[in-house]
């Protein structure tokens, strides 16, 4: 599950749109290649998980594929397609290295930008810093189209930062968010978010302040509970520094 909905249609697929139509897409040897392991990977998926989902499998199975089981002759039906088997090509560990910290750049900016209210998808002017050093030079354009980033202009001017360390350096993100930000309705989002936080940091603490209660629960609830009580004084934290921000 997590590798057919995280790695391949979270993120490969998007990576895919870039190299297959945006700045990233270079020669036709890219976007053949882009082509050729999408087709695979989707056969293989689909080959895998037929024997759980054998109805909506063969539907797709047989719409995606057409054209290559006609010029290699082979059956009609998916219950009759070979077996997958291992493909023999060795693991790139550099390669591997670079897109994870390609998933750590993008996450880090999607957070950042979650944080300062902004929609997701809106573009956002930024100029990026490092990219080449830490071995992200060929990837600017799928960074920008997957962190929702726009081409500063002339006159760009930075109203905040993001710096990420990634494996081979850091790279610096410098955002222009001024004019995007609704602060009025971004300051009542804040505070009910702000609400709902306090009520269950008071929740949790009330619980662990409660001899009664901790005499008689599990100590895995009782763990899990200082998790929530944590994680929830952090949320009054990070949110209280953030109304702060609007002045």
């Amino acid at each position: 599950y997590h590798f057919a909905w995280d790695e391949f249609c979270d993120w490969y697929l998007e990576l895919a749109k870039v190299q297959l139509g945006g700045d990233e897409s270079g020669t036709g040897a890219i976007t053949g290649a882009t082509t050729a392991v999408l087709a695979a990977v989707l056969d293989t998926l689909l080959k895998l998980l037929h024997p759980v989902m054998p109805f909506v499998t063969e539907v797709l199975w047989k719409q995606l594929t057409s054209r290559g089981r006609e010029a290699a002759g082979e059956g009609n039906s998916l219950v009759i397609a070979p077996w997958p088997v291992a493909s023999g090509i060795e693991r790139d560990p550099a390669a591997a290295q670079r897109i994870a910290d390609l998933q750590k750049l993008v996450t880090e900016v999607r957070r950042f930008r979650s944080d300062q209210g902004l929609a997701d998808r809106q573009k956002v002017p930024a100029r990026l810093a490092g990219l080449s050093e830490a071995g992200l030079g060929t990837h600017a354009g799928a960074v920008s189209a997957l962190a929702w980033l726009s081409a500063p202009s002339d006159g760009f001017g930075p109203t905040a930062q993001v710096e990420v360390r990634l494996s081979g350096g850091t790279v610096g993100v410098e955002l222009d968010t001024s004019g995007t930000v609704d602060i009025a309705a971004e300051r009542r989002r804040l505070e009910k978010d702000l609400a709902a936080a306090r009520k269950e940091l008071a929740g949790t603490t009330a619980k662990l302040g409660n001899d009664a209660f901790l005499s008689k629960a599990p100590g895995d609830v009782v763990d899990k509970i200082r998790e929530r009580q944590k994680l929830a004084a952090e949320e009054v934290d990070r949110i209280t520094a953030r109304l702060a921000s609007f002045g």
